[in-house]
């Protein structure tokens, strides 16, 4: 059994980490076979897979699909544990190679890694260096988190800032860095038709550490000098804005990334990239309006049917 309905969510238990103990959770869909292809979606930062109609989607196209709560993420966040903190991204690798190997091992076809935002780097970086990444055929990413939005300037201030301030307390942090803007948008209980837990996904977000803000860093230098030799789709809205609080705007923009960052590191990611941008999307292109989710649903399955058509 899992929250939503019509799937079921696993606990994997994890090595030990510097907070003690860690678990992740894997969320499948009812409806999957067990005999066919498979997609394996990991979540952004504050946030978790609620997204059930994006599973349902791969269900009616033929796919089976599985999500991840990250550790720290979510259905996985342990009393003991500080929300979505990490010192690097790699330490996600432990489950997203354990998902995939149990994925593959029950389907023994093609697996298809999927991230949102952060998620998106992750993923990134996980075909990079991670164990199982040979399993991976193909790689969509929905508005990658490739750089902060901020200037060059102002970035390397708070990069600067980061590492003056993690290296004597790890769990330095601060509050209010995220706008509401964008949660606001998406939520029932504000302007969306989203229905989401505030206490995995809260609307002002949890604190954001500088530790974390490092391993952003490291993770996104990585990708300068990556060459991802699979198929990838990148997946952006087609504007981008900032917001300090709601507005209706925020319903048809990225207001989370600058899409322009999306679009130059996205190009330069391996041999086989191929990017797709889509008129009207918010950050999580499939929590935008209906039209504009349809949209982006037959584009990506397009994409797939097309450059996958021979396996």
């Amino acid at each position: 059994m899992d929250i939503l309905e019509n799937y079921t969510s696993t606990q994997i238990q994890l090595e030990p980490d510097y907070e003690g103990e860690v678990v992740a959770t894997l969320i499948s869909s009812d409806l999957n076979q067990d005999n066919r292809k498979a997609v394996l979606y990991i979540h952004g930062y504050v946030d978790y897979f609620f997204q059930a109609h994006l599973g349902k989607a791969f269900n009616e196209q033929d796919y089976d699909f599985y999500a991840l709560d990250l550790r720290k993420y979510g259905r996985s966040l342990l009393e003991h544990q500080h929300p979505n903190y990490c010192k690097s991204l790699s330490e996600y690798y432990e489950e997203i190679s354990l998902a995939l190997r149990q994925i593959y091992e029950k389907s023994n076809h093609d697996v298809y890694l999927m991230g949102h935002s952060t998620g998106g780097l992750i993923t990134s970086n996980y075909m990079i260096e991670g164990e199982e990444k040979g399993l991976v055929k193909g790689l969509i990413l929905n508005s990658p988190f490739f750089d902060f939005n901020y200037g060059d300037f102002q970035k390397s201030l708070i990069v600067f800032a980061a590492k003056v301030m993690a290296a004597p307390f790890d769990y330095a942090k601060v509050s209010g860095a995220l706008s509401p803007a964008y949660a606001e948008s998406i939520h029932k209980d504000y302007y969306g038709e989203w229905d989401f837990s505030l206490d995995w996904k809260p609307i002002e977000g949890f604190p954001t550490y500088f530790a974390w803000i490092l391993a952003i860093n490291e993770a996104q230098q990585k990708l300068l000098e990556a060459s991802i030799d699979i198929p990838v789709l990148v997946m952006y809205s087609n504007g981008s804005a900032k917001y300090s609080k709601y507005t209706e705007e925020a319903k048809n923009k990225d207001t989370v990334l600058n899409v322009e960052d999306i679009k130059r590191v996205g190009a330069e990611l391996g041999p086989h990239v191929s990017l797709m941008e889509i008129e009207n999307a918010v950050h999580d292109i499939f929590l935008s309006s209906k039209k504009v989710r349809e949209s982006a649903l037959k584009q990506m399955f397009d994409w797939l049917n097309t450059t996958f058509k021979n396996t």
